[in-house]
């Protein structure tokens, strides 16, 4: 089993056919999928995608993208939501330097209120850092001296230093389809570094859709390709990452494994 621990199923991308891109994934053997927030305040859109599903659980958060649109969001209404049976995760949160569609002040803002929701909560942080590893390193450094918080660096493509302290942190590094491509070498010889116990495998789909489906619309499904790749970066067996990545998610996803668990055994 796999789990693809990101993706978007409530964007409109996959509306028309949702069920199809679930039994899709369901029939490649994807076991699970983390159906990442990106704004809190529409948290009812991707609730309802995860009620809708036994294997699909779901996060609340602000994407770096929407910090400025949501700077009125309090921490008050995110550890709210959090409490919700199918809430797994805090996020995605952090910082983007590559398109900066919200100013830095306000994604720095939302991503140390983020943390303090996982402090508080105890439910990991989804980090999103594109292009800014040095600031995103200093403050983790800076929060974890607060107190201790779960988190994983999704679709990671940062540098080498970002990950390694990261891991040195207790993070998790997940790699999305961006690793298959053939200018990520020094992607996955990152990747062949991190320790086989925190690594995540994700599509951030419907984006970034790994060979041999680049430049398609990703789905959950195609998480296989990118674990594949995984696997031989790693120089282990595709079913070892299989096995290792689904431990991960449960450990660092604690949450969903009852979840997940109690649905499965009542569908049955």
């Amino acid at each position: 089993m796999l789990v693809d621990s990101h993706c978007h199923l409530d964007f409109p991308d996959f509306a028309s056919e949702l069920d199809a891109i679930v039994a899709r994934a369901e029939a490649a053997g994807i076991g699970a999928m983390l159906t990442i927030s990106t704004r809190v305040r529409q948290f009812e859109r991707i609730r309802a995608v995860a009620e809708r599903f036994p294997n699909v659980a779901c996060s609340v958060g602000t994407h770096p993208h929407y910090a400025e649109e949501e700077r009125d969001v309090a921490l008050d209404e995110i550890l709210k939501l959090a409490g919700e049976r199918k809430v797994v995760a805090i996020g995605e949160a952090g910082l983007d330097y590559h398109y900066e569609k919200s100013p830095i002040p306000d994604q720095e803002h939302g991503f140390r209120m983020h943390i303090a929701a996982a402090r508080e909560t105890g439910l990991p942080l989804v980090i999103h850092s594109r292009e800014a590893d040095a600031h995103t390193t200093r403050i983790l450094e800076e929060e974890m001296a607060k107190g201790k918080f779960g988190a994983v660096l999704h679709c990671f493509t940062g540098g080498r230093r970002l990950a390694m302290r990261g891991v040195e942190m207790g993070l998790y590094v997940s790699f999305s389809g961006v690793l298959t491509f053939n200018k990520s070498e020094e992607l996955r010889e990152i990747a062949a570094d991190i320790p086989l116990d925190r690594l995540l495998v994700e599509t951030d789909a419907p984006y970034l859709a790994p060979t041999p489906h680049r430049g398609k619309r990703n789905e959950p499904s195609f998480v296989r390709h990118t674990a594949a790749v995984l696997a031989k970066a790693k120089g282990v067996s595709e079913a070892e990452i299989a096995r290792a990545t689904t431990e991960n998610f449960f450990r660092l996803f604690a949450k969903a494994d009852g979840l997940v668990a109690v649905e499965a055994r009542s569908a049955a």
